[in-house]
């Protein structure tokens, strides 16, 4: 009996977290998985030369690992590298909200020291106001160093006896002793992608690659496409194609990973195992000879022919176990089937159970496959695609994975009867001879594209990129723009078309980070519009997730009486609203504090008041200011606009749909404070009515600060007996 030929897959992605802009990255996952994962993964093969796989690297991931060994840095490795005696609260508190960030199970309770600094914390149980006091400077520094060293994988302690000496002392370390830590990180992840390379050109791996920022590709070519699977499935707005987009990003992911690894890959994970019968074509042009997806799109592109009974087991599974080819008109690829079930178990079952119990029922499965379909495969070996990610599943086993992948990898070379393969090998020695008529149009969960499109903050996410994508493109017709302004432009787009935006929206997955991970998306599209020098459209600002309200300000609690003078007096502001700035997102997404301090918020029976407070007296912190703009997204396109602020002269005017209304009852002042007003006629708004609105500080027609920094201040005008109301409550 033939040995049945094992293809295991690892998918190596994270999103794409640089804002590079600003040249701020709020995450630090790449960093954290690199040292653990990707690296960890890599010294698993070294150990057994004799296996081989397929390692699937995202270009994208490789642009920000390389980043990070460049010099680059992130929020949470700005915090670790601070001297512990000299941490600003807004940092102090920014550690004990962000540096848990472990399965707690496997990656924090097993070291006395990391178990202790959590109960100190009372994560879940003390907010952090109350917990900060309990934490002394050797607490922080320990605390630094643990959420960097719980993240380095098993494996380079055994290689590396400073590192392991470093864990064994368990606490007490020195700032010198920490600072040797982050080099050290930095060191292994700069060994990440040469150690990939050695693998590969020794044979032993295969390196595919996946569309540069992990697009969904079908979703690109024709949105149309998502119905196939979801048929009535509400669409966005916008359907227009993007089919450039999806060729570039398949051509500048063949490129960027030859000039890293010497050659070009031949095999491609489409993002998501997303795949079509539109996007064959533009595959094989790029010289890609296979991909590979899930099972359940063989089943639909076969009418149900090959598929799981409601047992489970796999109806004519020779078919599965088999290569396939697929074609648009003269151009073809290969194209591979994850056994789903298989890949599951080591995904989500096996950390569950002892290594070596679940290393041979693996192999033992994979064993039964050979002699299931050996009858019925024409004397051709069974190949069994195992397909996941590689970096996810790994906290969650007691040891990382490391038993258990020892044991996966020797027993397999060990067994006769099973032989790991690097796909394209396979391929080379059993070309595959059944054909797909027509490919079904899905990805690897639930054979649908519903996690991507399937929700309405899925559709508005979309139709936000078109709008953005149409303006960038209307730019660009202009043949005014210098290339140095539009590739970079263009960069956000592609950027923006990655697949981990549209992952968090909608009720399919949650994540205490969901809100950064909309603020992410949005920013690459105003980066577009601030690479053009144009204004972000208001839109832009206002977070697109509703799964979590947040309340970023108080309301007011009775009608203001002010003079607008510009003079601070504590009694026309008492009943007034507020919004602090920084409170949105705490200091996760602003690190600095700006010329927007604070906002105030009040109505009397006539007139929405507005104070805005700074640094020190408004005159002269506003001094380089040529514009505050009070921007309103309710009610839609009007603006407040005080100029005259250098001078010692400032002007109130209101503007709608771009045009200023001259007779609008208006009125600002600058002095200790700003202060504004405008008539609730003028805005067109009646009691009950809500407003939403934001304030901005612009100089020569740059954002220097924007007040709330993230999302709107959001009011309700006061009904007539509002104040008897409030007076009961």
């Amino acid at each position: 009996m033939p040995a049945v030929s094992l293809a295991l897959l690892w998918h190596q992605h994270q999103p794409y977290y640089p804002d590079d802009v600003s040249g701020e990255t709020l995450m630090p996952w790449v960093r954290l998985h690199g040292t653990k994962d990707y690296y960890g993964m890599a010294l698993h093969l070294k150990e057994v030369p004799e296996f081989r796989c397929t390692v699937n690297l995202v270009p994208s991931l490789l642009v920000q690992i390389e980043r990070y060994v460049n010099g680059g840095s992130d929020r949470h490795l700005d915090v670790s590298r601070m001297p512990a005696d000299g941490l600003a609260e807004t940092e102090a508190r920014y550690l004990l909200d962000h540096f848990f960030m472990a399965n707690v199970e496997n990656m924090i309770r097993p070291f006395p020291r990391y178990r202790e600094l959590l109960l100190k914390r009372g994560v879940g149980i003390d907010p952090v106001e109350s917990a900060l006091p309990r934490f002394t400077e050797r607490d922080i520094r320990d605390l630094q160093v643990w959420s960097n060293l719980t993240w380095f994988h098993p494996l380079a302690f055994h290689e590396d006896d400073e590192l392991s000496a470093f864990r064994e002392k368990g606490k007490n370390w020195t700032e010198k002793e920490k600072l040797w830590l982050l080099d050290k990180q930095r060191k292994i992840l700069g060994r990440v992608i040469p150690l990939h390379r050695e693998l590969a050109e020794t044979g032993q791996i295969e390196l595919t690659t996946t569309p540069f920022y992990h697009p969904i590709l079908p979703l690109l070519w024709d949105k149309r496409s998502a119905r196939e699977a979801m048929p009535g499935c509400e669409l966005p707005k916008h359907l227009e194609s993007y089919a450039e987009d999806a060729r570039t990003q398949i051509r500048r992911a063949v490129a960027y990973h030859e000039e890293l690894f010497g050659a070009p890959p031949v095999g491609l994970w489409p993002s998501e195992g997303s795949v079509s019968q539109a996007i064959v074509g533009a595959i094989a042009e790029a010289n890609i000879k296979w991909i590979a997806t899930d099972e359940e799109i063989l089943s639909h592109s076969t009418d149900g022919w090959v598929s799981r009974d409601g047992h489970g087991h796999m109806r004519h599974p020779e078919m599965l176990f088999r290569p396939w080819r697929v074609a648009d008109g003269d151009k073809s690829l290969s194209i591979v089937f994850r056994d789903h079930a298989l890949s599951d178990l080591i995904g989500f079952h096996y950390q569950r159970s002892d290594p070596n119990h679940a290393a041979n029922d693996m192999l033992d499965r994979l064993e039964g496959i050979g002699r299931a379909v050996q009858p019925a495969s024409g004397g051709r070996p069974a190949l069994v695609p195992v397909i996941l990610d590689g970096e996810n599943c790994w906290e969650y086993y007691p040891d990382g994975g490391v038993q258990f992948l020892r044991s996966l990898y020797r027993g397999a070379v060990q067994r006769p009867h099973i032989r790991p393969v690097r796909v394209r090998d396979f391929l080379d020695e059993h070309p595959p001879t059944d054909r797909i008529g027509r490919l079904f149009a899905g990805s690897w969960i639930a054979h649908d594209f519903a996690i991507w499109i399937g929700h309405q903050e899925d559709r508005a996410a979309w139709d936000l990129l078109h709008e953005t994508r149409e303006f960038l493109k209307k730019r660009e017709a202009t043949g005014k723009v210098p290339a140095k302004a539009l590739e970079p432009a263009w960069e956000e787009l592609f950027i923006a078309e990655g697949s981990d935006w549209f992952w968090w929206y909608g009720d399919d997955h949650n994540s205490a980070l969901d809100a950064l991970f909309d603020q992410l998306f949005r920013k690459h599209l105003e980066n577009v519009y601030a690479l053009l020098d144009a204004p972000v459209p208001p839109v832009l600002r206002q977070p697109i997730s509703r799964t979590e309200h947040r309340v970023i300000h108080s309301q007011p609690t009775g009608l203001s009486h002010v003079k607008v003078d510009g003079r601070h007096s504590y009694f026309e502001w008492i009943n007034a609203g507020r919004y602090e700035a920084g409170s949105e997102r705490g200091t996760m997404t602003k690190v600095t504090e700006g010329l927007l301090r604070a906002v105030w918020m009040g109505f009397d029976s006539r007139r929405l008041y507005l104070r805005i407070d700074t640094a020190g007296g408004a005159a002269e912190a506003l001094h380089a200011v040529d514009e505050l703009r009070i921007e309103f997204l309710q009610p839609d396109g009007i603006e407040l606009r005080v100029t005259g602020i250098p001078d010692g002269t400032p002007q109130a005017r209101l503007w709608r749909g771009g045009r200023e209304v001259p007779s609008a009852e208006v009125s600002a002042a600058v002095g200790t404070i700003v202060e504004a007003s405008v008539s609730l006629a003028d805005l067109g708004v009646e009691p009950e009515d809500p407003i939403r609105l934001h304030v901005e500080a612009l100089a020569n027609g740059h954002s220097l600060d924007r007040a709330p920094s993230e999302g709107m201040i959001e009011l309700v005008v006061p009904s007539p007996d509002f104040e008897t109301i409030m007076w009961q409550v």
